[in-house]
């Protein structure tokens, strides 16, 4: 059988906040179409408030929402309570629809939780100080080796300057 891969989507700027008040603290319309791309056919897995952050179920791409809460339902999603339950039932979904990863996309906790198992990360670096209640915790780079990095400028969908990281965990 072959190795599903286990991804991190973030967008992070450069002092590390990933959100404010529940939300994205920009708008970048670039970020949402390599969001789109990279997760599309793909299991994704995500804490519930950025579950309910969402407009609705993202289409092409089974949920996965873990929770504390035992009576959190989320109708189109599977509901765990563990990030171990969110991995099998990722993994479990990656296999039915033919997908080679799953990819976590949020919030904070589950990125904490699940940063020792991640092969890879694509990471959007909004190149700012933005002001924020949630970060990403920092990536040591002796464990990661970069892949890609393309640099775009800001515009008028686009706040501010980004760049798209691909980052890779270097084997041992």
């Amino acid at each position: 059988m072959p190795e599903i891969l286990l991804s991190a989507m973030v967008a992070v700027s450069d002092n590390q906040v990933i959100g404010k008040d529940n939300s994205l603290p920009w708008r970048l319309s670039n970020d949402l179409k390599w969001f789109k791309k990279t997760t599309m056919g793909k299991p994704v897995i995500m804490g519930r408030k950025t579950y309910q952050s969402l407009p609705g179920l993202l289409p092409g791409r089974p949920h996965i929402v873990i929770t504390r809460d035992r009576h959190f339902t989320a109708k189109g999603a599977v509901v765990v309570n563990s990030l171990e339950d969110a991995l099998i039932a990722g993994e479990s979904a990656a296999r039915q629809i033919d997908a080679n990863e799953m990819v976590i996309i949020g919030g904070a906790e589950i990125y904490h939780l699940a940063l020792s198992k991640l092969d890879r990360v694509y990471l959007t670096r909004v190149h700012a100080t933005i002001e924020g209640d949630t970060f990403f915790p920092e990536l040591d780079p002796s464990q990661w080796v970069e892949l890609s990095c393309d640099f775009y400028n800001k515009s008028d969908k686009d706040m501010f300057d980004h760049s798209f990281v691909l980052l890779e965990r270097k084997r041992t």
